[in-house]
């Protein structure tokens, strides 16, 4: 009985020490607040136009006037209605960094489309115009830095989101404008990365109403079944009745069995992105205004510090009420948004994105 004994707890022992080791390997590494770790398990890897593949050794093969290896391949010129392969990369692995310049022009950049897809699924999880999933909408390029992006007054676009995949990470970038363009772009990761099988994947997509409809509220994430975290949304507002506050909606997190009455409830339009009292164009770490000019606006709210997380389900949006001298009304307005958020794969298809034409109708003009 002894002996059973002590070998029953010996074999408890070994399946707890197992099962911490699986638990430690399924963790990510922190990057950030521990640089000084060296033996990390990853591979570092980067994807350009000067190494499509990201394998080791094979960067700056091509050549230009200056000769092999110098500069031979940093851009490439995108045609109407062409769609290139950005990546295609086999996991595990994470995604660490994504920048990106083009065109600067609103409308072209509303006009070209990055997808993504994760693992073995048919259809994209990243459905979003160029300027709105790297941090402003109404294709308005404003500097600013944020949590999630940082962006240069020359449109050079950063977007610092994890991106974990366990099998496969492919992205593609359509020209859905009339135009040929510039495109430099460059993808950082790591392979190697041991990730959960329900790992979050990184899901954007982007919505416009233009305008809203009368007493119904603006989505920024349609209904969701399947358990998430919501990280963000950038938030374009064309208001198109100057001369009345168009802000006084509440922002509304519906989860995981609420039907008529949310869980999560704010209190005004600039209130959800942290301000106060009317918008003010100031950008912070996770909420702020980058643009507030000629009654177009550009927000952001990032649930980072204070996530919003569900387990079933989930629904967000956000009121159309104004404030007129005479009180709240209803209103409408030119809405968009690209919202940002993570849920395991399987997953389901994003809603259908509006075609380009619809994108770009009254947009800003410089």
């Amino acid at each position: 009985m002894l002996q059973y004994t002590r070998l029953f707890g010996y074999q408890m022992l070994v399946a707890i020490a197992v099962s911490l080791v699986s638990h430690v390997q399924a963790q990510a590494v922190d990057l950030i607040q521990q640089p000084y770790l060296l033996e990390t398990g990853l591979t570092s890897r980067s994807i350009s136009f000067e190494n499509p593949t990201g394998a080791p050794g094979e960067g700056g093969k091509a050549a230009s006037n200056l000769g092999v290896g110098r500069k031979g391949s940093p851009k490439r010129k995108i045609k109407p209605g062409e769609t290139v392969q950005l990546c295609d990369i086999q996991g595990p692995g994470t995604i660490r960094h994504i920048w990106l310049t083009t065109e600067q022009q609103p409308e072209i950049l509303r006009s070209l489309v990055i997808r993504a897809w994760w693992d073995a699924q048919e259809h994209p999880s990243i459905e979003c115009p160029v300027g709105d999933l790297f941090g402003f909408a109404h294709g308005k390029v404003m500097p600013y830095q944020s949590a999630v992006h940082s962006v240069g007054a020359s449109a050079g676009m950063n977007l610092w989101l994890p991106m974990p995949f366990a099998k496969r990470a492919k992205f593609s970038f359509t020209n859905e404008s009339t135009k040929e363009i510039k495109l430099f772009y460059q993808i950082d990761y790591t392979a190697g990365d041991k990730h959960a099988e329900d790992v979050g994947r990184l899901h954007v997509l982007f919505r416009r109403e233009n305008p809203t409809t009368l007493t119904q509220d603006f989505e920024l994430l349609p209904q969701r079944k399947n358990k998430g975290r919501f990280i963000g949304s950038i938030i374009g507002i064309h208001n198109l009745h100057p001369f009345q506050w168009w802000g006084e909606g509440e922002m509304k997190v519906y989860m995981d069995g609420d039907r008529e009455f949310p869980t999560i409830c704010g209190t005004g339009s600039e209130d959800y992105v942290g301000l106060s009292w009317g918008m003010q164009q100031t950008p912070f770490q996770y909420n702020g205004c980058s643009l507030n000019q000629k009654n177009f606006v550009s927000m952001y709210r990032w649930h980072l510090p204070d996530p919003i997380a569900w387990k079933q389900e989930a629904r967000i949006a956000i009121q159309q009420i104004s404030w007129k001298k005479d009180g709240y009304a209803e209103t409408q307005d030119d809405w968009s948004c690209a919202t940002f958020w993570y849920e395991p794969i399987p997953s389901a298809p994003l809603p259908v994105m509006p075609d380009v034409k619809a994108r770009t109708a009254d947009i800003w003009k410089n």
